[in-house]
Order: structure tokens, then sequence, then C-alpha cells
């Protein structure tokens, strides 16, 4: 640059003529020689000087240039100067001739060198050329030639045969895609040969666009030149997308098209099709094939992309599949495979690291030789890179390669381990592996090796994916559109053909279709089974085929079935639960025991639902348990499984259950460890042991009471065979581990006490046993005695906290009448510790003994298996015979140790009545009615208190306010808990029965026991007194009153109405049916109730129907063991030599002769009035208050006047005189004169018991005021009673005067009575000194038994309206019978007055001696039963007949007046019903109208 300006200043000093041409060019000249390029640079000088001096006006500076120019012409080349200056100075110069000729050939050369187009492009013009060039691209390249070489020999070529370089760069790209496996040698050519990437772009745009035609297929080796091109980056993607057919519009459309389709497929295989539609559909299968014959142009774009990954190429091939819809590149074959054998190089050293099994030898792959692929993962972490993306870009067409699949499983089963890559994981298995495996045909060894994966995942992560999996995935992408129809279809073709004969073939295509979508075809199969509950048995047989995961799935589907909020779990009729979900629990039971699923899901649901307060699906764990358990629920158990139950865990399992048990080792140690291992053990017993008031009180509110009474029993049926499930199969130390105290249970997790005790009784077991054992080892003492004294310590030791911890479960009061230790044993022992059932065990061991002889006789079983039974059958023999040694053992400990702690149980502070109300309410009711075992064991329990004589507990009592008030108690249970408390009041009936039934046994087993005293004495007094306790005859007085009270309670239920209350005591009597009724009369009354239930209900409440008619057959076979009522409770007197104590009244017949056979005067016609009126009027309270079992009515209601007639019908009687009396006592039939006497006798009860009934009609029209008479005195008698039977203290001044009041009472009564029936010998003084003695005693017990009585009556016995309605209307029709009766009823009279005064001479002493009797045990309370005929003489009948005309009139007017009195409003309802309480002790004290509506 600074010798350009140098060089022009120089020649511009000469142009201005500074200095001399001469000098200047000299200097010029010798410039020359420092640089080659000086020449060049002087003429750019000299142009611009042209220039300059061409707009000069001055010539001379224009001459001056020209000459300086000329004179370097010497030293500048012509053609320089030529080229640089203008055409007028060159011709100046004189270097042209002509500048306008100059200018002329200027314009004709660049003519031809831009505008002339030559031929030299056209192969067949330059074919020497061209071939030359083939013939370079073409030779061998494996020597030393090199792209470098081969360049410049194409240049020579283009030069020397004038070749069109496009075309050159044409015909390498030709040559490459026939050598395509020479990509470096080519690459590299084509990288040095071109400079411009566009126009390679539209070289390969034009070879493209060729094959663009209908039936033109694009060859592989163009795509494959253009992604080496694009791998290299010599184009680019963006540049060559554009020339690629088809558009991505018209992409997007055919996914959509192909969707549309294959739901329409999906549709036609779901659809019923007819025969017209099918041929129609034919035709239009046969148009879109024909169609199809024009086969499209090839999907360029999808053609590149499967290069692009065939060279690994994986971010361009990326960049492709996402301008597509997904899934659709990788649903064609070839790209799926290309992609997955680019996985394949990826993973490949880690797998060969980390993923092989041990074992295998796997393959070997090569990797890409292109150093720009995907990096291989040489880490878990190095996975993240690019393998997730590439395989989630795969989708379901992983199913391609299944080697692969294996591969990515087993990669995760090996990272499983790092919780870092868990949700990449389940990614990959929600997206790629499940569809992928409902695209494999039938693989069944890649569902195992994923649910080798599947397993490590916890459930919860498991079942999402399989929610995933079914309900979504398959709408996702066509092909899978179309698997899910066709499974659909599948399983249809197989459920039509299922059943039992061909399971196994079933089963099999069952298992091919369950491989790859288990998902579908389970959750046809259950809505299958949710229809039809028959198809249950063989699916359950035909599930053997299947593989791991797809039982994990069917465990899901379940799940799904059960969850399912579009189903209801009630019937229409809301009264039932559905079939459906019972179908699906059965099938849960079946299932989950016959074949390996994991159990956690299903229990956690469980557990789910019962938190939010359903218990509906407890269905499901009562079935899962009693299947997998053995462990059976059912209060229909015969009485051989009831004893077999109540022994060890052998004799349990051999005897105790209706089903086969012995193969439920593993399912219920599998049920054991879910339990354990998801802690789900205690959860599921509280929530259950919480729900059951929560499905009364917080379900039920809309419920049907039939549905709640149902699921109230499902839930406690479930939690009863749960604890037992767990009791028996936990070990100790997982049991107390997992169990709090029974404090903690009660008063922290609010479980109610029933449930808590049941929780915790096999603890206390466990730890008495363990405690035990430990005292044993630690002194070392054989003798029984010492371990008896062990034992009671070990006991004691445990049970002292569980005594502290239970008095926190009620008020302090309570323990006033019970102690803690007494309430802690009862609640704590079970039937196992009382008893141990001998004939159980014997039955089972005979069982064995026969199994093992009918093996032996048996030929066709084959010797080894022969002797293996054997040693079977014997082995169970000797484990039941050491069981039963075992329980023997245990039994008698528990017993000593009872017998130690029994004078501790009960304490004295308050009354009997209060005792034994608190042992009811708080022990034995709520117990009875938890479990069959628990209802045996109640009476078992009491039964054993009263054997073991412990003090303060009155047995009498006990056993009477079980039978006496059964009717709330009934009405309040639900449908199995009356078939508990059946069997508890047939159990508690069998032991009255057996005491009954024989003297001796009596006298053995109550005659001298605390339990049957009769007086409550002041302290002090000798307990032991013959006299206070109640003999055998009362006794049985005493049963029938409670046979009466069972009839008339049953009698009042079925009358109601109401369902519950009928259906409840159908289930009792049902249960008690073996034990009562045994009075024949009561029987009748039973029959004619439940034949009216029968013809009712038929056409209203079948189930009712059912059970009346049901019980109504099976108690007429029990008719023929029923008997007379005088063969039930009426004896005759012993000799008269028997001393008055062994003849004092018991509880029941105060008042009375003691054994209702004291036999009086006849007596006139007005004495047989009065006392008649008497035993209606003022005896009534005494009666009541002296009453056996704390319920004041006689046994058959007559009150007093019954003992008159009982006096007259011995009278008849003793017509045979007393040696026959006497004979046939001893020898009953055995001489034809006994044998006619029977006869006759037999006749007179007959006549007797018919005559009866119209004395007590004409009792029951008892005038008005008579009975308002006795109103006033029984009601404050009676308030003064509550008050004291409810617990409240009367004042001491109070409690006299009422003891004064009683006494008052009975010596009226007494001295009316006496009155009334006159003896022909004066009244001694001693006999009037006895009888005040005795009036204490009898107030106390009057005191005692009235205010139990009253107590319970208000309890127990309140009316409804509808009941009295329906008795006012019995009334009327009895009113027209007796009507009718009256007139036989006066002839029979007239002949027995006849017989009568025959014999009054002879029994003239023998009435004295009664009269005295009964003078002393006071009048008119005798029970006397309904059967025993009074034989009436004419004055008395003709002064019953006055009387009767004029009580009719007066009944008529309290009925009248009593509907009113019954429809009283609800808010005076509790004064109200005491009154009718009151007026109905009232009736039934004088065989009152309630005995009459009982017994029309």
């Amino acid at each position: 640059q600074y010798i350009q300006t140098a060089l022009y200043e120089l020649c511009w000093q000469v142009v201005q003529g500074n200095l001399k041409l001469d000098l200047v060019t000299s200097v010029l000249g010798d410039m020359m020689e420092l640089r080659e390029d000086m020449p060049s640079v002087l003429a750019d000088v000299f142009s611009i000087l042209d220039l300059e001096t061409s707009a000069l006006e001055e010539k001379n500076k224009r001459d001056h240039y020209t000459q300086l120019v000329g004179a370097c012409l010497f030293f500048v080349p012509e053609a320089i100067l030529k080229e640089r200056l203008d055409p007028e100075t060159l011709e100046s110069l004189g270097l042209i001739k002509q500048a306008h000729q100059f200018n002329q050939k200027i314009v004709k050369i660049k003519t031809k060198l831009f505008y002339k187009q030559q031929k030299f492009n056209l192969l067949r013009e330059e074919n020497e050329g061209y071939a030359k060039l083939i013939t370079e691209l073409g030779q061998d390249l494996s020597g030393n030639i090199t792209s470098h070489i081969v360049l410049e020999s194409i240049k020579s070529l283009i030069g020397c045969f004038n070749l069109d370089p496009n075309r050159v760069l044409d015909i390498i790209l030709e040559v490459y895609e026939s050598r395509s496996d020479q990509d470096e040698f080519f690459l590299s050519l084509i990288k040095s040969y071109m400079c411009e990437p566009l126009t390679l772009c539209h070289i390969l745009g034009f070879k493209f666009k060729f094959y663009q035609e209908p039936n033109e297929e694009t060859p592989k080796s163009l795509y494959h030149i253009a992604a080496a091109l694009l791998h290299y980056n010599l184009i680019e993607l963006e540049d060559l997308y554009v020339h690629l057919m088809p558009l991505d519009a018209a992409i997007i459309e055919e996914h959509k098209r192909d969707i549309s389709e294959a739901k329409q497929i999906a549709r036609k295989l779901v659809m019923v099709v007819l025969p017209s539609e099918k041929s129609e559909d034919k035709e239009k299968d046969k148009e879109k094939e024909e169609e199809k014959n024009d086969k499209p142009p090839d999907n360029q774009k999808l053609g590149l992309l499967e290069a692009l990954l065939r060279i690994g190429d994986w971010h361009h091939a990326q960049s492709i599949m996402d301008q597509m819809p997904s899934f659709y590149a990788t649903s064609h074959k070839a790209i799926a495979l290309a992609l997955c054998q680019l996985v394949h190089l990826t993973v490949e050293p880690l797998y060969r690291r980390a993923g092989v099994p041990k074992g295998a030898r796997g393959c070997v792959m090569h990797p890409l030789r292109s150093k720009r692929a995907p990096q291989p993962a040489e880490s878990f972490e190095d996975l993240r890179r690019d393998t997730f993306s590439m395989l989630c870009y795969l989708g379901p067409h992983l199913s391609h390669e299944p080697i692969l699949f294996a591969k990515i499983v087993r990669l995760g089963k090996a990272f499983m381990k790092e919780d870092t890559l868990l949700s990449c994981f389940l990614s990959i298995a929600d997206q790629v592996l499940l569809p992928s495996l409902s695209l494999m045909e039938c693989n069944a060894c890649m569902s195992e090796e994923l649910w080798g994966l599947f397993k490590l995942f916890p459930y919860q992560h498991r079942y999402r994916l399989y929610g995933q999996w079914k309900n979504e995935t398959y709408s996702s992408h066509p092909l899978l559109v179309k698997v899910k129809a066709q499974t659909v279809d599948r399983a249809k073709y197989i459920m039509k053909r299922l059943t039992k004969e061909n399971v196994k073939q079933s089963g099999r295509q069952i298992g091919k279709l369950s491989h790859s979508n288990p998902t579908i075809l389970f959750d046809y199969i259950l809505s299958q089974i949710q229809w039809y509950d028959n198809l249950i048995s063989p699916v359950v047989d035909s599930l053997k085929y299947l593989t791991s995961l797809n039982y994990d799935v069917l465990a899901y589907c379940i799940i799904e079935a059960l969850a399912n909020p579009e189903k209801e779990k009630m019937k229409h009729d809301d009264t039932t639960i559905s079939s459906w979900l019972q179908s699906l629990a059965s099938l849960c039971g079946a299932v989950f025991r016959k074949y390996p699923i994991e159990l956690a899901g299903l229990l956690q649901y469980v557990t789910n639902q019962l938190k939010a307060g359903k218990s509906f699906d407890l269905l499901i764990l009562k079935e899962v348990v009693q299947k997998m358990a053995g462990i059976e629920i059912t209060d229909e158990m015969t009485s051989e499984q009831l004893e077999a139950m109540t022994g060890g865990e052998q004799l349990k399992a051999e005897g105790g259950y209706f089903g086969q048990i012995r193969n439920t080792k593993k399912s219920s140690q599998r049920l054991k460890e879910v339990l354990l291992d998801h802690e789900l053990a205690l959860p599921l017993c509280l929530l259950m042991a919480q729900q059951r008031n929560g499905v009364v009180f917080l379900e039920g509110g809309e419920k049907h009471l039939k549905l709640v009474g149902h699921l109230y029993d499902q839930c406690h049926d479930t939690l009863v065979q749960f604890g037992g499930f767990l009791a028996s199969n936990l070990s100790t130390e997982d049991y107390i581990k997992r169990v709090p105290s029974i404090d903690i249970l009660c008063n922290q997790f609010h479980t109610p006490h029933d449930a808590a005790f049941f929780l915790s009784r096999p603890m206390y077991a466990h730890q008495i046993l363990s405690k035990y054992d430990e005292l044993k080892k630690a002194e070392k003492g054989n003798r029984q005695q010492q371990k008896v004294h062990k034992y009671v310590a070990a006991c004691e030791q445990v049970m002292t906290p569980v005594h502290e911890a239970v008095v926190s479960l009620h008020p302090a009061r309570v323990w006033d009448d019970l102690r803690p230790q007494f309430y802690a044993t009862f609640w704590s022992l079970t039937m196992y510790d009382l008893a141990v059932p001998h004939a159980a065990y014997e039955r089972e061991v005979n069982k064995l003994k026969a199994q093992i002889k009918q093996i032996e006789e048996n030929p066709e079983i084959p010797l080894n298996k022969k002797k293996k039974e054997k040693e079977r059958c014997t082995a169970l023999q000797e484990k039941l015979q050491e069981e039963e040694k075992k329980q023997l053992e245990h039994v008698q400990r528990v017993l000593h140790r009872l017998k130690l702690e029994k004078d501790n149980w009960l304490l004295a502070k308050s009354t009997k009545n209060e005792t034994i109300t608190k042992f009811l309410q708080l022990c034995l009711f709520p117990r009875c009615i938890f479990s069959s075992i628990d209802a045996v064991y109640c009476a078992r329990f009491v039964e054993l208190v009263h054997q073991q004589k412990t003090p303060n507990f009155c047995t009498l009592l006990c056993y009477d306010r079980v039978f006496s008030a059964i009717i709330y108690t009934v009405a309040s249970c639900t449908e199995n808990e009356s078939h508990r408390y059946g069997r508890f009041l047939c159990c508690m009936l069998e032991t009255v029965t057996r005491w009954h039934s024989d003297r001796a046994i009596y006298e053995k087993e109550c005659a001298n026991y605390p339990g049957f005293l009769t007086i409550f004495r002041a302290t002090g007094f000798d307990g032991g007194n013959k006299a206070d306790q109640l003999d055998y005859e009362n006794f049985r007085h005493v049963v029938h009153k409670w046979h009466y009270m069972l009839t008339k309670a049953s009698v009042h239920c079925l009358e109601t109405g109401d369902y519950t209350h009928i259906r409840n005591i159908l289930i009792v009597l049902t249960k008690i049916l073996p034990c009562y009724p045994k009075v024949l009369n009561l029987g009748q009354a039973l029959e004619c109730r439940v034949h009216k239930i029968c013809l009712e209900e038929k056409d209203k409440r079948p189930d009712l129907y059912a059970l009346a008619m049901g019980y109504s057959g099976r108690l007429k076979s029990q008719k023929v063991h029923m008997v007379p009522e005088n063969e039930f409770h009426h004896k005759e007197q012993p000799a008269r030599s028997a001393t008055p104590a062994s003849q004092q009244n018991g509880p029941g017949s105060t008042g009375k002769p003691a054994t209702s056979t004291s036999k009086t005067e006849e007596g006139t016609s007005e004495d047989g009035d009065r006392a008649k009126d008497k035993s209606q009027g003022t005896t009534k309270p005494v009666n009541k208050a002296n009453s056996a079992a704390a319920k004041v009515t006689t046994s058959n209601g007559n009150g007093a006047l019954n003992s008159t007639k009982a006096v007259k019908e011995r009278d008849d009687k003793e017509k045979s005189g007393k040696e026959k009396k006497e004979k046939k006592e001893k020898t009953p039939g055995s001489t034809p004169e006994a044998k006619a006497e029977n006869r006759r006798e037999k006749q007179r009860d007959e006549r007797a018991g018919k005559e009866e009934r119209v004395v007590r009609e004409g009792k029951e029209k008892t005038p008005k005021a008579d009975r308002e008479k006795v109103k006033p005195e029984e009601k404050s008698g009676k308030d003064d009673k509550v008050k004291a039977g409810n617990g409240e203290p009367m004042e001491p001044s109070r409690e006299r005067d009422a003891v004064k009041e009683a006494k008052s009472k009975e010596k009226g009564d007494r001295s009316a009575v006496a009155g009334s029936l006159k003896s022909p010998g004066p009244r001694s003084e001693s006999a009037e000194s006895e009888r005040g003695k005795k009036l204490f005693q009898h107030s106390c017990l009057f005191e005692l038994f009235w205010s139990i009585h009253v107590q319970l009556f208000f309890q127990h016995h309140m009316n409804f309206n509808s009941v009295a309605r329906s008795k006012s209307r019995e009334r009327e029709m009895e009113k027209k019978d007796s009507e009718n009766t009256q007139g036989r009823s006066k002839e029979k009279k007239e002949e027995r007055k006849e017989r009568k005064r025959d014999h009054a001479v002879n029994d003239r002493e023998t009435s004295q001696e009664a009269k005295r009797r009964k003078d002393e045990n006071g009048t008119n309370a005798s029970k006397n039963s309904k059967s025993t005929s009074p034989s009436c003489d004419s004055p008395l009948s003709a002064e019953k007949e006055k009387s009767k005309r004029s009580k009719s009139s007066s009944k008529e007017k309290a009925d009248s007046v009593k509907p009113e009195r019954t429809s009283s409003g609800g808010k005076k309802e509790s004064r109200h019903d005491k009154e009718k309480s009151e007026k109905k002790e009232k009736r039934d004290s004088s065989g009152g109208k309630e005995e009459k509506k009982q017994y029309p």
C-alpha cells in the first residue's frame, strides 16, 4: 500500500510538470526490480491517473501523462496495460489501432464466454469422459488409492472432456449407491469435491422424486447414502426433508384412519351381526382390497428413518419421529427392528456386566463402526442418556424383539436396588414392556421374566401399572385396539364352551390367551362369573396354566371388579347383598387358596373399605379365611361338631368343620405371612370390632333392617373367624407383640368389651402356659399337687394385671356386686378350659380306626399307598389321644384354680338380685350371643358356678331371669345371634331338664347347694337349714313355670306380626326343640300359633313361611315325647310322717302346700265361694311375692283357687284308699287293679282339664270392684319393690313398713282363706306360733323376689298395641266358648259331688292334716298344674255360676275401656306400660285373661 502511494505521488508530480520525465523514468525502472508484481502495481497507478487526467481540462497534464506511460512501456508489459487502461488511451499510446474496434471485440468475447451454451454436458457427446470417470470411481479401493488421488483424476477428466461438474457429482452418488460399503472413501471424496451443500440436496431430492410415482420402490441404497450424508453433516435434514414424500399431513390422516378402522373392527367383533349385514361387509372388504391393489408409493421418510437407525444416527432419527404421530414410525416392523438393534448395541456392555443370568451365554453383538453413533452404556446412569428415550419411542413394538425385551427386564431386576432409577423403569414398564407383552403371541417365558422384575415392586406400583395397562394402553394404538377386540372374542368362545368336563382343554386355551392379554381376559371372565356363579368351580380349576404375572393381574382385576363404583352392592329390594358380590367373594376364596397369589392388595382393600365405614366387602375376607385357613363360621353346626370345637386344634380340624381342611397348612401360612408383613392383623380386628356398631348406627340409617342385621352378622362372624385364625396360627410372640392390653383395647381403640376379650383370650392362655412352663422348669417337682400349685401361681401372675385393667372398663358401682377377678375369669376362660369332650375324641378315634380297617380290606389300593394312608391315620389317632390327655390335665388344673378363687368372686354388699343382674348384663348376655361355642360356654359356666357352691350366687334366680324375660332379648337379636341365643337357652334347659327328670339327680346336684336357697337370711343365721332349700317338687313347679313363660313369650313374639320378632323366635324355638316344649298343652298352644303364621306368611314373606313350616314339622315329630302337665310337675303327696321341714315352701310355692298335693276339707259352698273371692283379691300380692323364681304367677296362672281345686280333686283320688295309693307310687301299673286305677285317673284328669278351663273363664270375670280394691295395695307394694330392685336402697323405716305390710297382707289373706276352709277341729296354738315364725322368712323372700319380678317385668314385657287388639278379639271368642262349656261343666260337677259325699267321712282326717299344713305354709300360693282338675261340690258350682254372670258383665265394661288405654301417646308410654304390667301380673296370679289368650 505504501509503494502504491509513493508511485502515485511520483507519477503525479510528473503530470504536474514538477519533475523531469527522464529522471522519474529511470527511478521507476530501478524500482521494478524490488518486487515481482511491481509492473502490475504501476499499471494500477497508471489506470487511476488515466481516469483523473481524462477529466482534467488542462491538455498539458494529459500530455505529460501520455509521455510518462509511453516512456515506461519498455518495463511494463502491454498485456497488463491493455487490461487496465481505457481503449482511447491505448489508441493514443499506439498499443491498439482503433478504440472502437477494440470495444466490439470485447463484447463478442464476453457473449461467447457467458451467453453461448455448448453441448458438452450430454453423455452421448462426451461418453468417453464419463466412461473414464465411472472406471475411475469403480476401481478396487483396497490398495493405496485415496479419495484425494481419485479427486485429482476427476478434475483432469472434467477439464479434458469438458464434463459437467454437477453431472459428475450425480455419477459419484450413483457409484456410492452401488458401493454403499465404502462409506469412508465416498464420503471423503464428496466432502472434498463439493463446495455447496444445497446443490447436493437438490441432486438427492431429484433422485428421490424419481421414485415417487405409484408402484415405484425407492432402493435402500439411496436411503443409505442420504442417511450417511446426514450423519456426517454434509447436508441438512431440513433441506432434504422437503424433497421426501408423503407429506406430514397425509401421515397424520393415515394414522387417524388406521385408528378408526381398528375401532370399527373391534365393534364388529363385539356386536351381534345379522347375516345380511355380514354379506354387505364382505362386499365392502372386497372393494377395499381392489383399491389396495394399486400400491401407493413408498413412505420415503420412513425409509430414510430406517437407514438412519441402521447406521446409528439417533439424533436425526429422533427428529424425524417427532414429526409423526406416536408410535406411527415404529409400527412398521423394519423400523422397530432397526431401533431394537440400536438399543441392543447401546445396552450390550452393561447387560454383559450386570444383566446376564448365571449359566446364560448370549450372542455376541458387534458395535457400530460409526463413532458418531450413541455411546454404549457402561453404567445404569448411562441408560438415562439415550436408551430410555429410544425405548419410549419404541413403545409396544418392542414385541418384535423378545430377546431385547428379556434384556431390558433383566437389567431392571439388576438395578432395582438403585432407587434413583425406579421412576424411570416404572415408566418403561408402563409405556413399553406391558404394551409389548400384549402384542407378543403366547410367550409365557416373557411373562415369567417380567414377573421377576415386577415382584420387586410394591403391590401398589404393580397395580397402578396393571390399571394403566387395562384401561388406557389399549386405546393408544390401532394394533392394540384390534388385539383387545380379538382377545375378547376369543375369551367369549372359550367361556361358552367351558364345563367341568373339559376344564383341562379350556384351561390350556385360557392359559395361552392370558400370557399376552391377561387384563382383558380376566375382565371378561369376572363379568361372566358375576352373572353365572356356577362357573366359579370350572374357572378356578382352569386357571392352573397361568403364569405368576397372570395370577397377580387376576388379583388386581378382582379388586377392581369389587371396587367398581357403577355396581350396587345391594339387590334392588335393599334387603340382601348382591349376588355378583357374593360370587366374587366365593371366587376370591377359591382362587387365593388354590394358587400362590399375593393377598396384600385384597386385604388392604378390605381394610380401606372398613376405614371408610363400608362393611359389604367383609364377605371377601370371610371367604378367604374360610377357604385358606379352613375355619368355618356357621350357626348350623351339629351338636357333634360343636362338641369337637371345644377340644384341641387337632380335634377341631378332624370333627369341627363341615369341609375337609386337611390341606390348608400352606395357604394358612401364606395368609399369616401377608398379615404380619403388612401389619394388617390387628387393624383388621379392631376395624371389624368397631364396624359392628358402625353397621347399625352409621351405615344402617337408610338400609333395610334385614340387610343391617345381615351385615352386622357378617361383620361379627368375620371377626370371630379372623380372630380364631390369628389365635391358632400366630406364634405366642407374634400374638402378644401385636395385641395390646385389655384396657388399651377398650378405652383407647374403643373396642367393644366382648370383642376385646375375644382377642385377648388366646394371649392370656399363651402367657399362662408360658409362665407355667417356666415355673415347672425352675422347680423340678413331678407331683400333681405341685403342678397344680404352679399353675395357680402362673395364673395369678398373668391375670393380676388383667384384674387391675378391667376395673377401668365399668363404673365403680359395678364392682360392688362383682369382683374384677370373677369378671376377668369369666371372660378369659373357654370351653376348652371347662370340660373335655371325651365323646368327640372317642368318635374321631373310632372313625380313624374304621378308616384303617377299610383301607386294609380294600384290594384296589396299592401296597405303598395303603401303608402311607395307614401311617397317616395312626399318627392322627395318636395325636388325638395325646391331645385328649393334655386337655384333661389342663381342665383339672383350671377347675382346681376356680375352686380356690370362688370364695372371692361375689361380694355380699348388695342383694343377690343386683349380683345376678350385673352378671347377666356384663357377662352372660354379651357372651352367649358372641359365638356358638360361647353360648355353650355361658350355660356350662353358670352350671359350674353352681356346682362350685359359689357364695352369694343364686342359681335359681339366674335361671329364672334367663327363662322369664326373653321377649326383648329375642327381639333385639340379629338372625345369627338368634341361633346362638337359642343354643344358649337349649344348653340351659338341658341342665334344668336333667335336674327335673330325676329326684336323685336333683338331690345330688342341687338339694344342699347355696344356689337353691329360697330365703335371704340376715347375717348370722345358719344357711344350712334344709327348710331354706327348694325341694324337688317345688323345683318341678318352677320348671313348669319357666316353660310356661317361654311359651308366653314365644306366642307374644309370634303374634306381633313383626318380621324380626317372628323370625328370631322361630329360630330360637327350633334350637331349643330338644328340651322344649315338654308339656303337651304348651306344645299345642305353640303349634296353633305357628300354624297361623304358616297361613298368614305363605304369600307374604316366604322366608318366614319356610321357617315356620320347618319348625311346625319338627314340632309335630316331637309331640310323642310330650307329657301331660300333671306328669310334668304334679306328684302324689309323701306319707303323713314326712317332716314339716321337708314340706317347707319353696320360692315357687309359698302360700301353698309344699308339694302341691296337700288336701283340704271339702267345706261348704259359702266357704268355697269366699275362698275363691279371696284368691282373686287380696291374696294376689302374697302369691306374687313368694314365687320361687321371682315370677309370681302360679305355674298355671290360676292363683289360689287351684289350691282349693287341688284339694278337692285329691279328695276324689282318695276314694281308692291310701294303701292303693302307696302301692301305686311304688309300682305304678304293676297290677290289673293299678292299671284300672290309672285309666280312671287319666279319665278324671281329662275331665278336670276341661272343667278347669271353665273355672278359669269364671275367674276371669271377677267383678271390677273386687279388682280395683286390690290395685292400690299392689301399686304401693310394687313401687317400693321396683325401687329396691333397681338398686335404690330403701330407707330403714320404709323397709320395715314394707315388711310389716307384707306380713299384714299375709295374715289377712291367710285368715280369710282359713275362714273359708274350716277344718273339723279348732286351730291349735302351736300352729299359730309356727305360722308366725315363718312369716318373717316369707316377708324377706317376698321383698327380694318381688322386686326382681317387677324389675324384669317392666324391662321386658311391654305390650304392643297390635297385641292388645288381637287379644281383645280373642277374649270375645273365648267368652262365647265359655258360655257353651258352662252347661257341660254343671253335669260333671254334679257327678263329682256325689262321689265326694260318699267318701267325705273317710277323708276327714286327711283333710284336717292338710288344712293344718296349709295354714302353716300360707294359703293360695302353691304352684299347681293346669291339668289338675278341681273336684267341686254342687254348692260351689252353683255359686260359681252366679259369679260368672256378674263377672262377665263387669269384664265387658273393662274391655271397652282397655283399647283407649292401649292407644295412649308415646310420651306416657313408661307409666302406661307400668300400669299394664301391673294389671298383667294381677291377671296372671288369678289365672286371668292373659293365660286365656295364650291358650284358647
